[in-house]
């Protein structure tokens, strides 16, 4: 790892950027990432013993090899406290991520849909997004009066949410319109100076992958 980073990123190109980049990069933090180019790569971390369950993402940080995603965030999240500051705010924020886990999933998959599939994709993202995951966070924002989700300030799962948003607006720009409190959280965060600086053209944040990413991943990790 450069000894001028605080942690190292090892994950695979076709990925938009990753939560784990994007926590840390709202945070400020300098560090190194790296992308998978040929199946050698791989196969020569693996035979290493740098990835524990033989698959990315990897973070280098504190002296540690980290893998799995949830992992990961829990420790970045709670180095730079921001993972509440009592189990019960933990709780809430583990509740609100894997909501918005499951809808950046659906995203997610929408790269790897057969054309033929990719409408009704889409669809399916539209209709969980404004019946399912922002009117429950429209809610949640509602119901305390706060900036916030969680506790009155800034913790890992506004980060989440901030990523959700700016993907859904690539899909359709529409889809915040009925809920004021979400936008005004968009734009509070963006405005942030760490977060601002991410979300400029040649910022470490990742364009949503295309047709030459894919295949390459997929002759990679020699995926159907």
């Amino acid at each position: 790892m450069d000894p001028t980073r605080d942690l190292a990123l090892l994950r695979q190109e076709h990925n938009e950027s990753p939560v784990e980049a994007a926590l840390v990069s709202f945070l400020g933090v300098m560090f190194e990432e790296k992308f998978i180019e040929t199946s050698e790569d791989l196969e020569k971390l693996r035979q290493d013993g740098k990835l524990m369950f033989e698959q990315v993402p990897m973070v280098e940080i504190d002296g540690m090899t980290l893998v799995q995603t949830r992992a990961i965030l829990n420790y970045i999240a709670t180095k730079y406290d921001l993972y509440g500051k009592d189990v019960k705010e933990r709780a809430l924020i583990d509740v609100y991520t894997e909501g918005i886990a499951d809808l950046s999933d659906l995203i997610m998959q929408l790269a790897l849909c057969p054309p033929d599939e990719k409408e009704a994709k889409i669809s399916l993202i539209k209709d969980r997004t404004k019946n399912r995951y922002l009117p429950a966070f429209e809610k949640v924002l509602k119901s305390h009066g706060q900036d916030y989700l969680v506790g009155n300030r800034l913790t890992r799962v506004d980060i989440h949410l901030l990523e959700l948003l700016l993907r859904l607006e690539e899909i359709d720009s529409s889809l915040l319109a009925p809920f004021p409190l979400l936008k005004a959280l968009k734009s509070r965060l963006s405005n942030l100076p760490n977060v601002k600086k991410f979300l400029q053209p040649g910022s470490q944040r990742k364009p949503p992958a295309d047709e030459k990413t894919i295949e390459k991943a997929k002759k990679i990790f020699k995926m159907k």
